[in-house]
């Protein structure tokens, strides 16, 4: 008799502990779908926010995003087209160049990302002018949201 109270116990206690974890992970999957849906991805996270090594310029580009304040001047960046998977390094075991491989990543699902010195920002908008650029040194004219740019016009750096 005894052992029988033991073992309805037992059987509840892992009965009661196995609702909770499924009830957990619930939690976990609706709060990690709405955090997801509210905040910009983090793989991109070298870049300090609002941080940038060139001068504002003036030009009559459109908004790329509607939550930036509508003041927002594009401004020139410079640096290195990548993607946000190598960022600067680049595999040198699979023999490819950084372009291609900077293709090879953006078509596997990563962004293209503009890499200059220690500081790394996700870009978006001009596909055809990154892949063109991919690898090269280059001049992007953008706003800045966060740590992704929107990119307005790519070209080669000034001399």
């Amino acid at each position: 008799m005894k052992a029988m109270k033991v073992r309805f116990w037992v059987e509840m206690l892992a009965v009661v502990s196995l609702i909770t974890c499924a009830a957990a992970l619930v939690i976990v999957t609706v709060g990690g779908t709405a955090g997801a849906a509210a905040d910009e991805p983090e793989s991109v996270s070298a870049a300090e926010p609002g941080q940038s090594s060139a001068s504002p310029t003036q030009s009559s580009v459109p908004e790329a995003s509607p939550v930036q304040p509508q003041n927002v001047q594009p401004q020139n960046y410079e640096g290195v087209i990548t993607d946000t998977r190598c960022g600067a390094k680049h595999s040198a075991a699979i023999g490819q160049s950084a372009a291609d491989c900077t293709r090879a990543c953006v078509h596997g699902g990563e962004r293209f990302a503009l890499v200059d010195g220690d500081k790394m920002y996700a870009l978006q908008g001009e596909l055809q002018g990154l892949k063109h650029s991919a690898g090269e040194r280059v001049r992007i004219v953008g706003t800045l949201n966060g740590n992704t740019i929107s990119v307005a016009s790519v070209r080669a750096p000034a001399p």
